[in-house]
């Protein structure tokens, strides 16, 4: 008789996806997180009940997560908003975003010469953040939604719509093809869209929206658009000048390999160790 698979939680998922991207949970060097809205965050609980993963945030993000699971023990790696750190070989400058947050981030990772942009959730591009993404290869970039979809919505209150569509909300699809519009010329090759509506967005409308924005504009430069969904993983991005990849959809993922996974995972992450990155 075969032994009882342990049991896995939420986090499941997650570790199938990471395995079909062909990743160790074990291996990941960090989490970094642009604010504490349970949208982006509420994984972490789980995450933390069979890994020890490092989280790199800001302090006002760390407390106010550590207020909603005081007893549970993770390795926060805290920074300063606008500073410059390390995590393994990427050197990642974060910078401040408007957003309805505590103290919400974007982040720009670079790596030799290449470098990517990661840009949500904010309600519009500022000077700054136009500083800091102006030489990124690839731009990941939220398509929240479709301004006419969201006025039309009957399932959001006024009120509700007034935050997404304030300077303290998200972009709209044509918000964030104008953010990309003021980087055509530059190094970006590839904008990845995301953090899209269920409701008051599609992959075709927002890629279809930045296309026709961008194409008449691009001249003799290429710049590929994909977009990110909840439940289908992303094709690979090689960030630099270098062809995306295929997706994972002929990966072959059997179950053991999530089991090997969660039973050489630690049972306890035992003190946080509370070490700060290093400022480059």
């Amino acid at each position: 008789m075969s032994p009882p698979r342990p049991y896995l939680p939420s986090s499941t998922p997650m570790v199938l996806r990471l395995a079909q991207c062909g990743v160790n949970p074990l291996e990941i060097d960090g989490i970094l997180l642009t604010h504490e809205h349970q949208d982006h965050a509420c994984g972490i609980d789980v995450w933390f009940k069979q890994f020890s993963t490092p989280i790199y945030c800001n302090r006002l993000t760390a407390e106010i997560l550590r207020k909603s699971n005081p007893d549970q023990k993770k390795d926060w790696r805290i920074f300063t908003t606008g500073a410059d750190f390390k995590i393994g070989d990427l050197d990642i400058q974060s910078f401040s975003v408007p957003h309805d947050a505590v103290e919400p981030v974007g982040f720009v990772l670079h790596h030799g010469k290449a470098a990517l942009g990661f840009l949500t959730d904010l309600g519009f591009a500022t000077k700054l953040v136009y500083e800091r993404v102006r030489q990124v290869h690839t731009l990941v970039i939220e398509t929240n939604h479709d301004e006419q979809l969201l006025q039309n919505d009957t399932k959001r209150p006024w009120s509700v719509k007034q935050r997404i569509m304030s300077r303290h909300g998200h972009l709209s699809n044509a918000a964030a093809a104008n953010v990309i519009v003021e980087l055509l010329g530059t190094n970006l090759r590839r904008t990845i869209l995301g953090h899209l509506s269920s409701d008051c967005n599609s992959p075709e409308l927002a890629i279809g929206t930045v296309r026709e924005r961008i194409d008449p504009l691009l001249g003799g430069q290429a710049v590929e658009v994909v977009c990110a969904t909840r439940k289908e993983v992303t094709p690979r991005i090689l960030v630099g000048d270098t062809p995306a990849q295929g997706t994972f959809e002929s990966a072959s993922v059997e179950p053991e390999t999530i089991i090997e996974i969660a039973q050489t995972a630690p049972a306890d992450t035992g003190e946080c160790a509370g070490t700060e990155p290093t400022a480059v």
